[in-house]
């Protein structure tokens, strides 16, 4: 299938590793040119060298932290002013403390807001003008946030991230209806239990209250699972990408679990 990307113009935040990561290149093999960020200049421009190497496209580091709209303003026009517009905007950052809901205060579900969910709206306050150029130019304007599996079902002390991310969820629908007119799309995608160094964070978590080994803990997520694995993030770029393709263009205002049947409602 033509994912119809050759040349467009993608922005992917928190992409020095991880999810992040794994979605640029996979954009960048369907030939998009890539614009991608970290707080860490270090290792988004390492990150940006490799990604040319392996692929041959153009790609722009930039460092940025998204809880700073001042510093996503920035970012979103230095793509623009480098490769000459914007078509997939891909919003993401790392996750929140692990805890239960009882051990968090006011300001920590404060944080929690403006690292997920604020983020999320001033990269596409920052994007949706060059996003809308691009629909009535091109007719390909996409939005895929990148969200987690707790959106739908919570996870159990993972009190932040639940609140959050839910949050994120309800801007998606909103913002799918106010610029569907436009034929810009808007889509979340919700990774499950994914190997990445946010698991390995999280299992450290629980081996210090537990006691359980890595491979203990690993288990148990992936018991939970209708495929009995973890997911590699490969998988999840892969959805991504297609979001973002021109074959996707009919749907908008999704939320997609990629999380290996963890996820048990109905809809």
């Amino acid at each position: 299938m033509d994912f119809g990307l050759t040349d467009r113009t993608a922005f992917v935040a928190g992409a020095s590793k991880g999810l992040g990561r794994a979605t640029a290149r996979a954009l960048a093999h369907e030939g998009c040119r890539v614009a991608m960020c970290s707080r860490n200049g270090d290792r988004i421009a390492s990150a940006a060298e490799d990604l040319r190497t392996e692929t041959g496209a153009e790609v722009l580091p930039l460092v940025c932290d998204v809880t700073h709209a001042e510093q996503v303003d920035a970012a979103i026009a230095q793509t623009v002013d480098t490769f000459g517009g914007l078509h997939v905007l891909v919003s993401n950052a790392g996750g929140p403390p692990s805890g239960m809901a009882t051990e968090m205060d006011p300001e920590d579900y404060r944080d929690a807001v403006e690292l997920n969910l604020m983020s999320t709206i001033s990269l596409c306050d920052a994007a949706l003008p060059h996003l809308r150029t691009a629909a009535a130019e091109d007719d390909h304007a996409r939005i895929v946030m990148v969200t987690s599996v707790s959106a739908k079902q919570p996870i159990p002390a993972l009190a932040l991230s639940n609140t959050a991310r839910a949050g994120v969820q309800g801007y998606a629908k909103s913002l799918a209806e106010d610029v569907g007119e436009t034929g810009m799309t808007v889509n979340t995608v919700l990774p499950g239990y994914t190997r990445t160094q946010r698991l390995d964070e999280l299992a450290g978590d629980i081996q210090a209250d537990t006691g359980q080994s890595y491979s203990e803990v690993e288990a148990g997520w992936a018991d939970e699972n209708a495929l009995p694995r973890i997911g590699e993030p490969e998988e999840f770029a892969a959805t991504v990408a297609f979001l973002a393709s021109a074959p996707a263009g009919y749907i908008t205002g999704a939320a997609v679990p990629v999380d290996g049947g963890r996820s048990k409602h109905l809809l």
